[in-house]
């Protein structure tokens, strides 16, 4: 029987979510299935009786943002049920379960079954913890989230069978999992018939589909393109992963966006060995000239890491040389975070704190201007924009190649895809006019 504090019997619950958009799909599900238990969803910033942190752990601000949202559920309700799942819940439950407040810590394996552990919401006096050893999750739980209603994150792959010498997500999220395709093409219809407009492809190394049940991403998109009234977008693809038949696909594919995410990580090939990277530099800057020839408008991310140990200022420069002199759209940097139970903790020459900030402002820097450069190079050409919101008389949204745009319009065309005309730049983003 479930407890209660509220008056009319009806138990509230609030999210926090770190992360990755994989975590923003499974805190979204595992809602979805507590209102199914009679649970009301609530804002994080509201009162509540149960508080959920879906933690990540890719960075040691990760963590920090999780004691932060702990001490804030407690600011609101201090009586409240806080449980903490996710990525560092599964890495470090007794660190979790130690701090003053947490009630219940569940890993990778208990997480979607979280309504079974809240049958007493009293405070307990220390965190219990469910967890489970990562190498025995081989489930795949699917999930999505909506974004604005028109777009939504649709988990395909879980997992990895990977081994950068930094990541900690083979530890925290267990070995490569997918679906089966039918599985996937259904949730996929199911969304496009509740009126979504844009299917975003979600997990943690998605170009390996299927390499669990002998199916494979190639198929997977090739399926998917079939679907009508939506547009599809890859989140991200291993670089070793994107091969020449998926390339020349997308180049002809009715339903993908010209945008993907290719996470370089570091232009020294030095530095990618070390890293453990399954490819090199001239490697990966042969694709981005690659996909540019074949889908000239294609806006192309990149996720780089600063000051991995023993990234020396050359190895750095070049980096810094290859992304400015290639045709790429805008960058995801990360400053290099040791994390626990990782090889590269323990290699040498670590890269000083100022140094890896400073690195990081010089990639941040030349990201803000891809990005204007590329935004620049639309003004005047006409794109197919979703518009996701409206704002004082503004249409918000994205175009297929993910340039942010504003128009003014209707708020009735929300959830609708309109040719714009770009005209010009300012604020973060495109302003233009719908074009009929």
């Amino acid at each position: 029987m479930l407890q209660t504090s509220t008056s009319n019997g009806e138990l509230k619950v609030a999210f926090y979510t770190l992360g990755c958009k994989l975590n923003f799909a499974e805190s979204s599900i595992i809602g979805s299935n507590l209102e199914s238990k009679g649970f009301k969803r609530v804002n994080f910033d509201q009162f509540a009786d149960v508080y959920i942190i879906n933690t990540c752990s890719v960075t040691e601000s990760a963590d920090r943002k999780c004691r932060r949202a702990i001490r804030s559920a407690l600011r609101k309700s201090p009586n409240a049920f806080v449980a903490v799942t996710g990525c560092y819940a599964q890495l470090q439950p007794e660190k979790i379960a130690a701090i003053q407040g947490v009630d219940l810590v569940l890993g990778a394996g208990e997480k979607f079954n979280i309504d079974e552990y809240l049958g007493d919401i009293s405070k307990k006096e220390n965190g219990e913890i469910h967890s489970c050893d990562i190498e025995s999750v081989d489930s795949f739980f699917p999930a999505f989230s909506t974004y604005e209603r028109t777009r939504a994150f649709l988990k395909i792959q879980d997992g990895c069978d990977y081994n950068c010498s930094y990541c900690t997500i083979p530890m925290a999220r267990g070995k490569s999992r997918s679906p089966q395709i039918k599985t996937t093409l259904l949730e996929a219809q199911n969304l496009i018939n509740k009126g979504v407009r844009e299917l975003v492809l979600t997990g943690v190394n998605i170009g390996d589909f299927g390499s669990d049940n002998n199916e494979t991403f190639i198929r997977l998109i090739k399926e998917l393109d079939k679907i009508e009234r939506a547009r599809i977008r890859i989140s991200s693809l291993e670089p070793n992963l994107l091969t020449d038949e998926i390339i020349y696909f997308l180049s002809e594919s009715n339903s993908f966006v010209p945008h993907l995410h290719l996470p370089l990580q570091s232009g020294s090939d030095l530095v990618l060995k070390r890293m453990r990277r399954r490819y090199s530099s001239d490697y990966y800057f042969s694709i981005i000239e690659k996909l540019n020839n074949l889908i000239p408008d294609i806006s192309i991310g990149v996720d780089v890491i600063i000051g991995f140990p023993g990234e020396s200022e050359n190895e750095f420069n070049r980096t810094h040389t290859l992304l400015s002199d290639a045709k790429v759209s805008y960058l995801h940097v990360f400053n290099y975070s040791e994390r626990p139970r990782t090889d590269a903790i323990n290699q040498k020459y670590k890269v000083a704190p100022e140094v890896r900030l400073n690195r990081g402002k010089k990639l941040r820097f030349l990201s803000a201007l891809k990005k204007q450069k590329f935004y620049e190079s639309f003004l005047g050409k006409t794109r197919s924009v979703l518009f996701e919101r409206s704002v004082e008389g503004n249409l918000e949204g994205f175009s297929d190649n993910y340039i942010r745009v504003s128009v003014p319009g209707s708020s009735d065309l929300v959830g609708t895809i309109q040719n714009v005309k770009m005209e010009m730049m300012g604020s973060g983003l495109v302003y233009g006019t719908i074009s009929n």
